[in-house]
């Protein structure tokens, strides 16, 4: 039952790869939220409206105390609905045959 000295590593060598293996877990796992944080970008205009949220979240006023992810949905609204009234629509034709 006793163990030969040989197989047993000394804990200086064991330590740094149990710390850099907690360390890389840990960094797989608090990544993984912030991937999810966020539905998929569905087009241009939403990929825009998002940049321009995240520009101004921080430097918009919250009287009200809603919180940064309330107004910076607030801010992208806002762009989408401007977005969508600026651009014009093309009127459909028919197509006979």
């Amino acid at each position: 039952m006793l163990e030969s000295p040989q197989s047993r590593r000394p804990l200086p060598l064991v330590l740094p790869h149990v710390v850099l293996s907690l360390g890389l877990i840990l960094g797989v796992v608090g990544s993984g939220g912030e991937a999810r944080a966020e539905p998929p970008i569905r087009s241009a205009q939403d990929a825009a409206c998002r940049n321009e949220a995240r520009a101004r979240v921080f430097a918009t006023p919250d009287p009200r105390g809603l919180g940064p992810h309330a107004i910076g949905r607030q801010i992208w609204n806002a762009c989408m609905q401007r977005a969508a009234a600026g651009a014009p629509r093309k009127a459909r034709r028919s197509r006979r045959r």
